[in-house]
C-alpha cells in the first residue's frame, strides 16, 4: 500500500470566533489524487493555504512524507521549503515576468540548482503545450494558456504535492474539459500526489482517483 504523501490530523483554523477549517483529517496517498467538493466559503480555500504553508493552524498537525510541517500556532518548516506546487483560483500570474521568467524566479526560490534550469524550464513548456509562448507576458495570452501557465509554473520546481484550487471556475464548458483531460493525463504521467478543490462535481469526478465533500469547515467522505 502506498505511504500517505500529506497527512493531516485534527486541523483547525478560526479566523475571529468562525472555524473556517474545523476539526479535519485527511490523508492522501503518494501518487493520489483527492478532490474535495464543497460550496464557495466552505473551507476549502484555506485548507490549501494551511498546507502550502500560507497560513498556520490553530490546531493539528500537518505533514508531509511522514515528517511534520506545521502544528498547533507553529511554522515548522516555511512555505518555500515545503515542496508544494500551488495552481490558485485567480493563477496569480506575475504580470511583469514572461512565462519563461516566472519559471526562473520559482526555481531561484527554491535554490534549484542553475545548470538545472534550462532542461527543466524547456521540459515543462512542453508538458503544457506553450513552448512557442515562453516569452510572452501574462496579457498577451488567452485564459487556456494562462492556465497552462500557472500550471507550469506550479510544476517546474517539481513539487511533492500539487494544490489546485478551482483551477477551471473562469473557463468556457469546451476550454475546460481539453485543460481538465490534459491535466489528468499529466498526473498520471508524473505520478504526481494532488489535493484538488472544486465546486464543481463534474471536474472532481473527472480528475481524482477519490472524492470528499466539505462544509462548514468539516471534512466527510462522499461516493466517487
Amino acid at each position: 500500500m502506498r505511504g500517505a504523501a500529506l497527512s493531516i490530523d485534527g486541523v483547525t483554523k478560526r479566523f475571529g470566533p468562525r472555524a473556517v477549517v474545523d476539526d479535519v483529517s485527511l490523508e492522501v496517498a503518494a501518487g493520489e489524487t483527492l478532490a474535495i467538493l464543497g460550496p464557495s466559503g466552505c473551507g476549502k480555500t484555506t485548507l490549501l493555504r494551511l498546507v502550502a504553508g500560507l497560513e498556520v493552524p490553530d490546531s493539528g498537525e500537518i505533514r508531509l512524507d511522514g515528517s511534520p510541517v506545521a502544528t498547533a500556532g507553529r511554522m515548522l518548516v516555511p512555505a518555500h521549503r515545503r515542496r508544494i506546487g500551488f495552481v490558485f483560483q485567480d493563477l496569480a500570474l506575475w504580470p511583469h515576468l514572461t512565462v519563461r521568467g516566472s519559471l526562473r524566479f520559482v526555481m531561484g526560490s527554491v535554490h534549484v540548482e542553475k545548470r538545472t534550469w534550462n532542461d527543466r524550464i524547456e521540459r515543462v513548456l512542453g508538458l503544457v503545450r506553450i513552448e512557442a509562448l515562453a516569452d510572452r507576458y501574462p496579457h498577451q495570452l488567452s485564459g487556456g494558456e494562462q492556465q497552462r501557465s500557472a500550471v507550469a509554473r506550479a510544476l517546474v520546481a517539481e513539487p511533492r504535492v500539487l494544490l489546485l484550487d478551482e483551477p477551471f471556475s473562469s473557463l468556457d464548458p469546451d476550454l475546460r474539459q481539453v485543460l481538465r483531460g490534459e491535466l489528468r493525463d499529466m498526473q498520471r504521467a508524473l505520478g504526481l500526489t494532488a489535493l484538488y478543490v472544486t465546486h464543481d462535481r463534474e471536474d472532481a469526478r473527472a480528475l481524482a482517483d477519490r472524492v470528499l465533500t466539505m462544509g462548514d469547515g468539516r471534512v466527510a467522505p462522499s461516493s466517487r
